[in-house]
């Protein structure tokens, strides 16, 4: 079974994209905090890359901003490629199956409806 659920916030707006074949997708980096603190009393953040496609990307693209708090689930993806160095990259990240509207931003300058949206 492969099953990720994530509830975070935005660390930037999210850039949309089109494929060549015309299918949206966006990548998007969820900051979480742990439930416990380091030494000087900060809670512990994890920064975790999401890919978002179709309707859900264009949806996350409209209508959330940096900051905006939001649910994803989806599946845990490893993947690699070559860089311009040519040095192997790999990479893991999540790639959503929905993603729900929580909230607005930390600041409360997004103007969104809470709603789950399917990719």
């Amino acid at each position: 079974m492969n099953r990720v659920i994530l509830v975070g916030r935005l660390t930037r707006d999210p850039d949309l994209r089109y494929t060549a074949n015309g299918h949206a997708i966006t990548n998007v980096t969820l900051a979480l905090n742990r439930r416990y603190r380091n030494n000087t009393g900060d809670f512990i953040t994890d920064f975790i890359s999401c890919i978002i496609w179709n309707r859900a990307a264009e949806n996350i693209a409209q209508y959330c901003l940096k900051g905006a708090l939001i649910g994803i689930t989806g599946r845990l993806q490893t993947r690699n490629y070559e860089n311009k160095e040519g040095k192997r990259v790999y990479v893991t990240e999540v790639v959503a199956d929905s993603v729900k509207f929580m909230g607005s931003t930390s600041a409360g300058s997004a103007n969104m409806t809470s709603g789950t949206i399917e990719g």
